[in-house]
Formats: C-alpha cells, sequence, structure tokens
C-alpha cells in the first residue's frame, strides 16, 4: 500500500507554489499600490506586486513576510489572504499557483522605510502602469475585497494620525470605493455617530476658516464601532 501511495506521488506533475502581496497605501489623498520592477520580462515598463517562491521549510504566511521584506525591506505589515489564482497559462515560463494576499497601510507610516533595491515605488489606482502576467486581476479582485471589508467594518481609522479631519476621512474612503461623496451628508452622518471628539486645533492651510481636528473617542469606539458603518457609501440612514 505504501508503494502504491509514493508512485502516486512521484507520477504526479511538479508544479511551482508562488506568493504575490498586493500593498495598498493611503497617502492622504488617494489610494496608491506598491509595484516593483522584477526583470523577467523583454519589456522594462512591465511592474510587478511583490512576488516570489514559497521555499519547502517555509509557510505561506511566512513566505509573504519574507518575500515582501526581501523586495521593499518592509516588516510588521499584516497581510491577509485573498485568492489562489491557478490557470495553467498564467505564468508562460513555468506552471505556477500564486496565493495573493493583500494589505492596505498608511504610506507616511512605511514609505521611509521601503528599500530601492527592486526599484519599487507607489502608483496611484488612477494611473496603474502595465501590470506582469495576471497581476492585473488580482488588483481588481483585492480592490473589490478591501471595499467590501471597508463597508462591513470601519477600516479606515487605522489609516488616518491620531488626530485627523473630516475632509481626510472623506479623502479616505471615497479613494477606497473610487466614488465622490456628498459632502454635507458625509459630515452630517459620521458626526451623528458621536463616536468622535472635537479638538479645539484646526488645520492650516485647508480653507480661510481651517478645518478642524478630530480624535477617536477610543472606548465608545470598542463598544460601539458598527456605528460608523451608517456614513459608508449605500448606506440609507
Amino acid at each position: 500500500m505504501r508503494i502504491d501511495i509514493l508512485e502516486q506521488y512521484q507520477a504526479q506533475t511538479r508544479c511551482l507554489v508562488a506568493l504575490d502581496s498586493i500593498i495598498f497605501g493611503f497617502d492622504g489623498e488617494e489610494l496608491k499600490l506598491l509595484l516593483v520592477k522584477r526583470g523577467i520580462e523583454d519589456e522594462t515598463h512591465t511592474w510587478s506586486l511583490m512576488g516570489g517562491w514559497v521555499q519547502p521549510e517555509e509557510s505561506l504566511e511566512s513566505a509573504s513576510s519574507r518575500i515582501l521584506y526581501e523586495l521593499t525591506s518592509l516588516t510588521d505589515i499584516y497581510l491577509e489572504q485573498l485568492h489562489t489564482f491557478g490557470s495553467p497559462h498564467r505564468d508562460p515560463v513555468e506552471r505556477t499557483v500564486s496565493v495573493a494576499y493583500f494589505a492596505l497601510i498608511n504610506v507616511e507610516d512605511y514609505d521611509h522605510k521601503i528599500s530601492k533595491n527592486f526599484e519599487a515605488h507607489w502608483f496611484s489606482m488612477q494611473e496603474l502602469p502595465k501590470l506582469l502576467f495576471d497581476h492585473g486581476s488580482m488588483v481588481e479582485m483585492a480592490i473589490e475585497n478591501l471595499r467590501y471589508k471597508a463597508s462591513q467594518h470601519p477600516i479606515g481609522f487605522e489609516l488616518l494620525p491620531e488626530k485627523f479631519t473630516i475632509p481626510q476621512l472623506q479623502k479616505l474612503y471615497e479613494a477606497i470605493f473610487g466614488t465622490e461623496l456628498d459632502k454635507r451628508n458625509f459630515s452630517r452622518k459620521l458626526l451623528s455617530t458621536n463616536l468622535l471628539i472635537k479638538l479645539a486645533e484646526k488645520q492650516k492651510g485647508y480653507s480661510k476658516k481651517g478645518a478642524y481636528f478630530y480624535r477617536i473617542d477610543e472606548e465608545k469606539y470598542k463598544k460601539h464601532f458598527n456605528n460608523f458603518l451608517n456614513f459608508l457609501p449605500g448606506s440609507t440612514s
């Protein structure tokens, strides 16, 4: 019986397992995507997600962290598994299955830590370059997943500084959902949650009057964070 099982294994075609990480970033104005030049295509203007191969001794999670570090020097980023891409011809070089991960980070917190060895560069989601293989499909799926998560959980606040303005928060959600939100309606819905604390300080240079800074009431937020969902796109409240 053991011999039969081994023979079944030996008869199978070997397949590479790759990992690709989709790193979204918010810089206070727009949503961006972190890409690198890989040098495996004849076309010099083709860019890639953070990708590499899983080694025999690695778990998927440890491999994703290692690859991201090798290409960008970034560490301690939470990567969430998105989907497995296994089209037989997705990689024209070798039969490869890719497990995609994604993350959403604050550009300001990490940009100075990014290594330039692989020409890692932030691109606006509105002006993405040509992407390697099926990486464009990965990004499309990731942004849809991000929008779903943002509609179910108030994930945006971790991307903002400790104190922020309502216009800053509105720009974040407009960037995620790719739509323009009504300024007055957004502000009204947000303030109606009663989960923000208004500060005396104003943001300089925003307008003649300036925009007040706010911070999250941490205690109320932990108990009633679902209140924030009322102001998201598609909300009818």
